[in-house]
């Protein structure tokens, strides 16, 4: 992403409430698949994950976004912003 597509993410993502939330199973299977549902649905996502370790929250963070094919475009806290650009606008 170019910095100019991250800022306007971003600001679309300012109004979003979290879609999916990731516990203490981390990124199960069944965790992907929602993300997937939910990335295909509405392009750009907020994913709440919990825990209070910054390092495992990134580490999860990439995790997730490789296994759905998206991108990360901002983490703050521990809430991630996710984008998947929706194939059938291309």
């Amino acid at each position: 992403l170019t910095p100019r597509e991250r800022a306007h993410l971003k600001a679309r993502a300012h109004a979003l409430e979290p879609r999916v939330q990731i516990g203490q199973s981390g990124a199960t299977d069944k965790v992907v698949a929602e993300i997937d549902r939910a990335l295909t649905a509405h392009e750009l996502i907020k994913v709440k994950i919990l825990g209070d370790d910054r390092d495992a929250r990134a580490h999860l963070a990439a995790t997730v976004a490789a296994r759905a094919d998206a991108a990360v475009v901002q983490s703050v806290g521990k809430v991630v912003i996710l984008w998947r650009p929706n194939p059938e606008e291309s």
